[in-house]
């Protein structure tokens, strides 16, 4: 049977979507809202409307009927820890994102567009892979200070579809396998899937730095620059997101640049670079222990895994552990409709979003 779906992913300054039958992708389209128009909405949770009716003229613009779409799935927001897959976005998800948003962040209106378009039409929407998906074990979740728990908060979406599309590839069920993925962008997250499950990671905050963030630091040296008095809060969350990483010893995010620059002699940027495949491999290494070092396979995917050097800086030092696959790329809006795609096959169950359910997983 044929399905057609519309795919939609908000990023803070940009709406991605995408139209697919099936795996075919007819449309894909990169809208892009100026900063003063941004700048006049209070709460992203406002954009909403005008960011809705953007996609809507793109579509209408590429001859694409709403009334064809089989349905509508959207970027998982900053919801409570969700598990992994597909979601029914329902007036619940709706109240939580739009009212109590976990964190403000433009993810969070993937729903609410989907929701809207597809109840338009008749249709269900949902979502996919949030970035809140949540499958540790009782066992990771402790961080060392009481009541200061770890929390998943990963490239879900992408990480999973490279190892559900490894496990395809491969002939394999993805719950077969162990499968450590690193994901290699702006931010770099790594993650451990053992039978289907992510069930721990090494998070943006707690490992590899990355063109605009931190990573792990030394949490004395941390904190007396927090005491300091030489910064603000604001300005402490930014120095580790947005002006952490490559930026803050080379002034640029392009790991491009940074390659050109060691192509010139450059010894600082090839040091950084280093650095952070040194890091990168770390925590691959880190989580190859909590399978028992059972790993079937090690994914390099992202922006970044399109370098060569970086890849083959980190195949170096991990694949004494298992095999390592490159798969570089974002893939964000083919993984939200090949995850909806399996829904609509009945490969996969798609979950009801309740609170109460989630407040006692």
């Amino acid at each position: 049977m044929n399905y057609r779906i519309l795919a939609i992913n908000p990023g803070s300054t940009s709406t991605k979507i995408a139209v697919y039958d099936n795996e075919e992708q007819l449309l894909v389209k990169g809208i892009d809202h100026k900063a003063e128009e941004i700048a006049n909405y209070e709460r992203i949770q406002d954009q909403f409307e005008m960011r809705k009716q953007e996609v809507l003229k793109v579509l209408a613009e590429n001859n694409i009927d709403i009334n064809t779409l089989s349905t509508v799935v959207g970027r998982g927001g900053l919801l409570p820890p969700v598990k992994s897959g597909a979601y029914l976005v329902n007036d619940e998800m709706i109240d939580r994102l739009v009212n109590r948003p976990v964190i403000e962040h433009a993810s969070n209106l993937g729903a609410i567009i989907s929701y809207e378009i597809a109840k338009s039409i008749g249709v269900n929407a949902y979502i996919y892979d949030s970035v809140a998906v949540d499958e540790f074990n009782d066992i990771a979740r402790l961080s060392g200070i009481k009541n200061m728990d770890r929390e998943s908060l990963s490239h879900a979406l992408n990480s999973r579809a490279m190892a559900i599309k490894f496990a395809k590839d491969n002939n394999k069920k993805y719950n077969e396998l162990n499968i450590i993925v690193a994901h290699l962008g702006g931010g770099i997250t790594v993650s451990v899937h053992e039978k289907g499950k992510m069930i721990d990671i090494v998070s943006d905050d707690e490992g590899p730095f990355s063109p605009e963030r931190s990573g792990r630091v030394p949490c004395k040296k941390l904190i007396n620059t927090c005491f300091s008095g030489n910064y603000t809060h604001k300005e402490m969350l930014k120095m580790i997101r947005g002006k952490g990483g490559i930026v803050s010893y080379l002034d640029t995010v392009d790991v491009r640049e940074v390659e050109k620059m060691m192509e010139e002699g450059n010894k600082e940027a090839k040091l950084v670079h280093d650095a952070m495949c040194y890091q990168v491999s770390k925590a691959i290494g880190e989580l190859a222990t909590v399978v028992e070092g059972k790993v079937d396979a090690i994914i390099l995917t992202g922006g970044i895994a399109y370098s060569k050097l970086v890849t083959k800086h980190i195949k170096r030092r991990v694949e004494f552990i298992s095999h390592v696959e490159i798969m570089p790329g974002e893939n964000e809006l083919d993984s939200l409709a090949l995850g909806t795609l399996r829904v609509l096959n009945n490969e996969e169950t798609a979950r009801e979003y309740k609170e109460e359910i989630l407040a006692n997983a």
